[in-house]
Formats: C-alpha cells, sequence, structure tokens
C-alpha cells in the first residue's frame, strides 16, 4: 500500500478513536505522531514547534478568549436572563408568541455571546418551565429552544466563524459580514415555522393570557425593555459595527465586547468578585480546549500533507462528475453526516483544512465556501446522536421531557437550517452582497 492510501488509513483511524469517545486533542496528537514517526521519521516534527508558535501568536485567535468572556459575563450576570424575561412579555401575548420571542433572544444573545452551551442552558433553565407551564407542546418547546441556542453559530461574532476564517485563509471581518443574512434569514425561517404552527395547532402554542390592567407588572413593562434591551443591543451594535465599518480588527472589537460586557453588569449591579471569578475561569477552561484541539488538529495536519493525503483527496476529488457543484454536494453532505458523530471542532481542524485547498483549486469562492460551512457546522449541535445542545438542554428540562420529545422537536428545525443551506449554495450573493457592498463603501 502506498503512503498516500495510508494517509487515508490514519484519518480513519482518528476518526473511529473519537467516536469511541478518546479526547480531541491527544487523538490526533497521538495519531499524527504513530504514523508520522513510522511513514515519515520523528526528523520530520523538527517543522512542529513553528507551527505551533504560529498558532499561539496568531493576533486573529486572540479574539476567541474575549468573545468568550463576553459570552460567559452576560451570562453569569444575569443580563441574558433579563433578555428572556423582557422579550417573553414582549411577545407572550401573541399565539405561539413565547417561541418567538426565545427565538428573538436566541438571535440576540447569539450576537453578544458565541457560547451555544451557556445560551441553551440559560434558556432552557429559564423559559422551559414557563412555556410548559403554558400548556405548550413539549417538542415544539424543546426543538425552539435547542435550534435558538444554536444561532450563535452563525450569527456574527461566532468563534466557529473566527476559527474557520483562520483555516480557510478567510479575513474574520469578511466572514462576519458574510454570515450575517443567512443568520437573520434562519431566524425568520424559525419564527415562520412557529407562527405557522400556532396557526394550523394551536393547542401545541397557545397565547399567554394578558396580564390584569392593574398589576404593577404592565406599567414597568417601557422600563423593563429599556434597561433589559437597549444595552445589549448597543454591545452588539459596538462589536460589530467596528468591524464591518473597518474601524476596528475583530480582535480589537472583541476586547471592546469584553470590556462592554464588564461594564453592563457593573452597570446592572450585577457584577460580584465571584461571578467574575467565575468567568475567567471558564474562558480560560473554553480557550485551553480550543488551543489544544488546534495544536493537536496541526500536528494531524502536517502528517497527513506529509504522506501526500492531500494530493489523494484532491485527486479523487477533481475526477468527480460534476466540477464544483458536484465537490460542493459531496462536501456538505459528508459535513453534514460527520456532524452526527463529531464535535463541530474536530470537524473543523480536520476536514475543512482537506477541503479548502480543493475549493481553491476550483475556482469557488473562499468566502462563500466558509458561510457554506458554518451553516452545515451549525446543525451538528442538533442532530442525535451526539448533538451536543440536546445534551445541554436535557441536563437542565424537567423530568417530564423525555429525550424522544427533545429529538422529536428538532427535526423540523434542521430541516429548516438545510433548506437554508440550499438557498445559500443556489444564491450565493446571499452571502457574498454584504461584504461587497461595505468594501465599496470603504473604497476598495
Amino acid at each position: 500500500m502506498e503512503m498516500e492510501a495510508w494517509a487515508l488509513v490514519m484519518f480513519g483511524v482518528a476518526i473511529a478513536l473519537l467516536l469511541l469517545g478518546f479526547p480531541v486533542a491527544f487523538t490526533l496528537g497521538a495519531v499524527s505522531m504513530l504514523f508520522g514517526g513510522i511513514f515519515l521519521g520523528l526528523e520530520f516534527f523538527d517543522l512542529l514547534p513553528l507551527r505551533m508558535w504560529g498558532i499561539m501568536t496568531n493576533f486573529t485567535l486572540l479574539a476567541v478568549p474575549m468573545f468568550i468572556f463576553m459570552g460567559v459575563i452576560l451570562e453569569k450576570s444575569g443580563i441574558a436572563e433579563s433578555l428572556l424575561e423582557t422579550m417573553g412579555r414582549l411577545f407572550g401575548r401573541v399565539r405561539g408568541g413565547l417561541a418567538v420571542s426565545i427565538i428573538v433572544v436566541g438571535a440576540l444573545l447569539a450576537a453578544t455571546t458565541g457560547v451555544v452551551g451557556a445560551t441553551v442552558v440559560t434558556m432552557g433553565v429559564i423559559a422551559l418551565p414557563a412555556m410548559l407551564k403554558h400548556r405548550y407542546s413539549p417538542a415544539l418547546a424543546t426543538g425552539t429552544i435547542a435550534a435558538s441556542g444554536t444561532l450563535g453559530q452563525i450569527i456574527p461574532p461566532s468563534i466557529i466563524l473566527i476559527l474557520l476564517g483562520d483555516v480557510i485563509g478567510v479575513p474574520v471581518g469578511q466572514l462576519f459580514m458574510g454570515a450575517l443574512t443567512p443568520g437573520l434569514v434562519l431566524v425568520a425561517l424559525f419564527m415562520l415555522y412557529v407562527l405557522f404552527v400556532a396557526w394550523r395547532r394551536p393547542a401545541m402554542a397557545p397565547a399567554v393570557a394578558r396580564p390584569r390592567e392593574g398589576d404593577d407588572a404592565l406599567g414597568s413593562l417601557p422600563r423593563q425593555v429599556i434597561t433589559s434591551l437597549v444595552p445589549p443591543l448597543l454591545l452588539v451594535v459596538a462589536v460589530l459595527g467596528s468591524i464591518f465599518f473597518g474601524i476596528a480588527s475583530p480582535t480589537e472589537s472583541a476586547a471592546v465586547g469584553a470590556l462592554g460586557a464588564v461594564l453592563l453588569a457593573a452597570l446592572h449591579r450585577r457584577m460580584k468578585l465571584a461571578s467574575l471569578k467565575a468567568a475567567m475561569e471558564q474562558t480560560a477552561r473554553l480557550t485551553s480546549m480550543v488551543f489544544l484541539i488546534l495544536i493537536g488538529a496541526t500536528a494531524f495536519g502536517l502528517v497527513f500533507r506529509g504522506m501526500g493525503g492531500d494530493m489523494l483527496v484532491e485527486d479523487l476529488m477533481l475526477a468527480m462528475p460534476g466540477g464544483e457543484w458536484g465537490f460542493l454536494a459531496l462536501s456538505m453532505a459528508l459535513i453534514f453526516v460527520l456532524g452526527f458523530f463529531l464535535d463541530f471542532l474536530e470537524i473543523c481542524f480536520i476536514v475543512v483544512p482537506i477541503l479548502a485547498p480543493i475549493a481553491e483549486l476550483m475556482g469557488i469562492d473562499l468566502l462563500w465556501f466558509a458561510v457554506l460551512i458554518a451553516m452545515n457546522l451549525q446543525t451538528s449541535f442538533l442532530t442525535p446522536p451526539f448533538g451536543f445542545s440536546l445534551f445541554y438542554l436535557k441536563a437542565v428540562a424537567p423530568p417530564s421531557v423525555r429525550i424522544q420529545h427533545i429529538y422529536r422537536g428538532i427535526i423540523p428545525f434542521v430541516a429548516l437550517q438545510v433548506i437554508t443551506l440550499g438557498v445559500l449554495m443556489a444564491y450565493p450573493q446571499l452571502a457574498l452582497w454584504l461584504p461587497q457592498m461595505m468594501d465599496s463603501l470603504q473604497g476598495f
């Protein structure tokens, strides 16, 4: 067997070990050391420290811990909880309004946190009991919360967009702009689906009873909207606006977002020392996990290319019928299927570096390709058996909510994501118009 074929065997061994539950970073590192030592010699790894140094000094990747910190602060300080309660009061009187409010909050939290686990858990703890109390279908309630919590993967500032931009070689600011419109289209489809279900089957999504006119809480609603909704919106505008208009780089805007989140928490008098310490510890853990996986994936990619695996995959892809559309269909189908079994980080660091050079060789716009991958990776949080959003939600759901309810509830939302992916493939300008317009405004 030639060395190129052994590279594919190495890929299969790594996937098999990941499916067995071995830690991602150490699995990738160990498999690459084993195959690299056998076929390339240990001296081949003299290049690895330089690659690792490049990762650790990458200015763009510095945005990752700061955006994580921003999201964790908003979750720990209770600002996300206040936002959810306010939106629930605004939309609750409409049939299906509670579910619509959760989708809106999911989009807003996506634009301020980008941390899927925190968003799903927060909404699951606060909103799910309220939805069940108001006789919402358990499947619709859980499906809405799980799907809305994953919007942080496609709506900027998203951690996966930052990592994809670095892996594929696309400017992160451009990628943020390219992902914004498809993300909003997905939000709109989620809301239309919920309203359609509420119209067709009112018992699944009833309206919440209108408060009494003399209720003190009714008079406080405008003030609650101003204090709970406006500050996070201003933070979103500050972070994304500074990127879109070229005022700051994504890394610099991440620093603005982190500082803004701390100031918001302090202004709401919710910035306790214990919360700040917990936020810093969680940020350190999540950031360390991402960078350890990135280092392991770098070693894996170095050996895979050294053994000629990238050239073999490239030859196979180029020989496929259908040209670039055949390649796009196969690559999107591959990522979608792998999303059933692998985490988005594993796909991003193992599969995407193999596919991106082929896309570039075929003349596919890499910005569009990156947005397609981001939209596809979002479904990996919802697809059983290893969809992380499903596990996050089940962990905080009441005992009456079974895992079957959650699985049944997410099916329509996964279908909507696949439909959005198909529309995005058919109409690339959906992702490209905003970056092109912003470039023209800035004179590029």
